[in-house]
């Protein structure tokens, strides 16, 4: 009997014992889960807040800056010359090759000269007619004026025969002229170069008959050795162009129809004399040796002039320069690799480079890339840009 409860006695102190341990376990392995969630919760907090944001920066420099300014214009020939004929005749021969370069002189056609040969054949032998007739004249009267002394003769035959000399005089003289007259004729059927260049498509083939007074042309001449090229700007950089004009010569550099390769440089050689109201730009004129030809008439061309030079400018990248509800401002990189929006005064900008007036020192760094993601005081890491941004074309 003592037996049997002492057993039962020790069975419920066990089963007491187990129960409490397992209350202990549980309870221990609830306070491990919400211990090691919070400090997971804690750690990506931290991670969070100390994640760098990668930017690309550039440090502010002191340059030599030019000053450009830059208007769309076209190649001119120095000089154009429509090849036409002077006198009427069938185009006998043409001798020029289409796009070649001929020299002045240079024989470029020649019409048909039988006819003119013939007219200035015909101007000399009437010449020399009218010379055998003034010769005669002549002796006559020196007859006559002989015959006067010896009152054989009466002075108003003397006069007749004194007028008619003088007719004779006058008629070798129009001989004269008219032998001057044919000559050219016929030296106008040689079609001459009026001046070295480049010869473009011919528009007549040998065997036609032309004349003087067509309007179309043989052939088009032109001379690209110097060229030109007109272009234009702004009304309100007239007073910029003409300073640096007094100043001493202004440098142009003619780039191509994208303004990426450049083309030629040559020097301003004209400002025009009046504004064009509807447009409110006016006209300059720039002349280049074109001594390889690049430069090719008719052809639109990017004209870019030197305006000035600005001496030890701070300048930046463009991609730098932001606008906000304030004006204009740059992200500066800390010492700490933390940024701050800073605001800025720009000048001009010319390429790749913002001249900035205030605001900045040489050698801070600026944020040209990921500003979007930025605040101020935001952690940021530097790296290499994406891409590179297309550089401005400088001479």
């Amino acid at each position: 009997m003592d037996t049997n409860a002492s057993n039962a006695g020790r069975r419920r102190r066990s089963i007491a014992l187990i129960a409490v341990c397992c209350a202990i376990l549980a309870a221990a392995g609830l306070g491990y889960k919400a211990w090691s969630g919070g400090s997971d919760t804690a750690q990506a907090a931290r991670k969070s807040s100390r994640q760098a944001i990668p930017v690309s920066v550039s440090a502010a420099a002191r340059q030599d800056v030019p000053i450009y300014l830059t208007g769309l214009g076209t190649v001119q020939a120095l000089y154009t010359v429509a090849i036409h004929t002077q006198v009427d005749g069938k185009l006998q021969d043409v001798f020029f090759k289409e796009g070649k370069r001929v020299n002045k002189g240079d024989v470029l056609a020649k019409i048909d000269p039988r006819l003119y040969q013939a007219a200035l054949d015909q101007a000399k032998a009437r010449k020399a007619m009218d010379a055998a007739t003034l010769i005669a004249a002549q002796k006559d009267l020196e007859r006559f004026r002989t015959l006067v002394r010896k009152n054989a003769e009466t002075q108003q035959n003397l006069d007749q025969q004194q007028s008619k000399v003088d007719q004779s005089k006058a008629s070798i003289d129009a001989d004269q002229a008219a032998i001057e007259t044919a000559q050219t004729n016929l030296d106008y059927t040689n079609i001459v170069a009026p001046t070295a260049g480049r010869m473009g498509v011919r528009m007549v083939d040998p065997g036609n008959i032309v004349h003087a007074s067509d309007s179309g042309a043989i052939a088009v001449l032109t001379q690209t050795q110097p060229a030109a090229v007109l272009f234009t700007l702004p009304a309100q950089t007239l007073d910029d162009v003409r300073d640096a004009a007094a100043r001493g010569t202004v440098e142009i550099a003619a780039f191509d129809r994208d303004n990426v390769r450049l083309l030629s440089t040559g020097t301003l050689s004209t400002i025009d004399n009046l504004i064009d109201q509807t447009t409110a730009t006016y006209r300059l004129k720039a002349t280049f040796a074109n001594e390889d030809e690049k430069l090719w008439p008719g052809e639109f061309v990017n004209a870019r002039l030197l305006l000035t030079v600005r001496k030890d400018a701070v300048v930046i990248p463009p991609l730098a320069v932001q606008r906000g509800p304030k004006g204009l401002f740059t992200w500066v990189v800390r010492a700490d690799k933390t940024v701050e929006p800073r605001p800025i005064k720009t000048s001009t900008t010319s390429g790749d480079r913002t001249i900035v007036v205030s605001g900045l020192q040489v050698g801070e760094r600026v944020v040209t890339d990921g500003q979007y993601k930025l605040q101020t005081g935001a952690s940021v890491v530097v790296v290499k840009p994406r891409t590179t941004a297309k550089q401005g074309n400088q001479t």
